[in-house]
Protein backbone atom coordinates (compact mmCIF):
# COMPACT_ATOMS: atom_id res chain seq x y z
CA UNK A 1 0.00 0.00 0.00
CA UNK A 2 1.20 3.26 -1.14
CA UNK A 3 1.84 6.27 1.90
CA UNK A 4 -1.17 8.08 -0.39
CA UNK A 5 -3.43 5.18 -0.25
CA UNK A 6 -2.44 4.98 3.50
CA UNK A 7 -3.51 8.54 4.05
CA UNK A 8 -6.85 7.94 2.18
CA UNK A 9 -8.08 4.97 3.66
CA UNK A 10 -7.86 6.62 7.04
CA UNK A 11 -9.59 9.83 6.09
CA UNK A 12 -12.29 7.97 4.58
CA UNK A 13 -12.12 5.98 7.63
CA UNK A 14 -12.25 9.44 10.06
CA UNK A 15 -15.19 10.77 8.25
CA UNK A 16 -16.90 7.44 8.94
CA UNK A 17 -16.53 7.56 12.34
CA UNK A 18 -16.49 11.26 12.71
CA UNK A 19 -20.51 10.85 11.09
CA UNK A 20 -21.20 8.26 14.11
CA UNK A 21 -19.34 10.14 16.78
CA UNK A 22 -21.56 13.51 16.11
CA UNK A 23 -24.76 12.42 17.18
CA UNK A 24 -23.52 10.47 20.55
CA UNK A 25 -24.63 12.91 23.33
CA UNK A 26 -26.50 15.57 21.07
CA UNK A 27 -28.61 18.13 22.91
CA UNK A 28 -30.54 20.51 21.40
CA UNK A 29 -31.30 24.12 22.01
CA UNK A 30 -35.26 23.49 22.26
CA UNK A 31 -34.48 20.97 24.78
CA UNK A 32 -31.90 22.79 26.67
CA UNK A 33 -34.34 25.76 26.98
CA UNK A 34 -31.93 28.28 25.68
CA UNK A 35 -32.87 29.04 22.07
CA UNK A 36 -30.19 31.37 20.31
CA UNK A 37 -31.95 34.16 17.79
CA UNK A 38 -31.74 33.54 14.27
CA UNK A 39 -31.08 29.81 14.88
CA UNK A 40 -33.54 27.07 14.54
CA UNK A 41 -34.78 25.30 17.78
CA UNK A 42 -32.82 21.54 16.23
CA UNK A 43 -29.49 23.25 16.46
CA UNK A 44 -27.01 22.11 19.17
CA UNK A 45 -26.69 23.47 22.50
CA UNK A 46 -23.16 22.68 22.73
CA UNK A 47 -21.02 21.12 19.78
CA UNK A 48 -18.18 19.37 21.61
CA UNK A 49 -16.16 19.34 18.41
CA UNK A 50 -12.84 19.31 20.23
CA UNK A 51 -13.82 16.46 22.07
CA UNK A 52 -15.58 14.44 19.46
CA UNK A 53 -12.65 15.22 16.99
CA UNK A 54 -10.14 13.68 19.63
CA UNK A 55 -12.17 10.61 19.88
CA UNK A 56 -13.04 10.01 16.76
CA UNK A 57 -9.43 10.01 15.83
CA UNK A 58 -8.31 7.36 18.28
CA UNK A 59 -11.34 5.13 17.10
CA UNK A 60 -10.49 5.60 13.17
CA UNK A 61 -6.91 5.30 14.12
CA UNK A 62 -7.72 1.29 15.49
CA UNK A 63 -9.58 0.61 12.77
CA UNK A 64 -7.28 1.88 10.02
CA UNK A 65 -4.56 0.35 11.63
CA UNK A 66 -6.84 -3.31 11.34
CA UNK A 67 -7.70 -2.47 7.91
CA UNK A 68 -3.82 -1.38 6.63
CA UNK A 69 -2.80 -5.02 8.38
CA UNK A 70 -5.49 -6.27 6.42
CA UNK A 71 -4.41 -5.03 3.22
CA UNK A 72 -0.99 -5.36 3.48
CA UNK A 73 -0.61 -9.02 4.59
CA UNK A 74 -2.68 -9.83 1.20
CA UNK A 75 -5.15 -11.44 2.88
CA UNK A 76 -8.01 -9.48 0.45
CA UNK A 77 -6.54 -8.73 -3.13
CA UNK A 78 -8.87 -7.13 -5.97
CA UNK A 79 -9.17 -10.86 -7.23
CA UNK A 80 -11.51 -11.14 -4.22
CA UNK A 81 -13.41 -8.23 -5.37
CA UNK A 82 -13.68 -9.47 -9.14
CA UNK A 83 -17.06 -12.06 -9.12
CA UNK A 84 -17.66 -11.43 -13.24
CA UNK A 85 -13.22 -11.57 -13.80
CA UNK A 86 -13.15 -8.98 -15.85
CA UNK A 87 -9.97 -7.87 -14.23
CA UNK A 88 -7.12 -9.13 -15.76
CA UNK A 89 -3.90 -8.73 -13.81
CA UNK A 90 -0.57 -10.74 -13.56
CA UNK A 91 -0.65 -13.58 -11.25
CA UNK A 92 1.50 -12.85 -8.11
CA UNK A 93 4.89 -12.85 -8.13
CA UNK A 94 5.98 -16.56 -6.69
CA UNK A 95 7.86 -16.36 -3.64
CA UNK A 96 9.45 -20.13 -3.87
CA UNK A 97 12.88 -18.77 -5.59
CA UNK A 98 12.00 -20.89 -8.78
Amino acid sequence: MSITAAIILFSVTWFMVFFVVLPIRYRSQAEAGEIVPGTPPSAPAETMLKKKALITTGVAAVIWLALFLTVVSGRISIRDFDMTDRITLPPPASTTGD
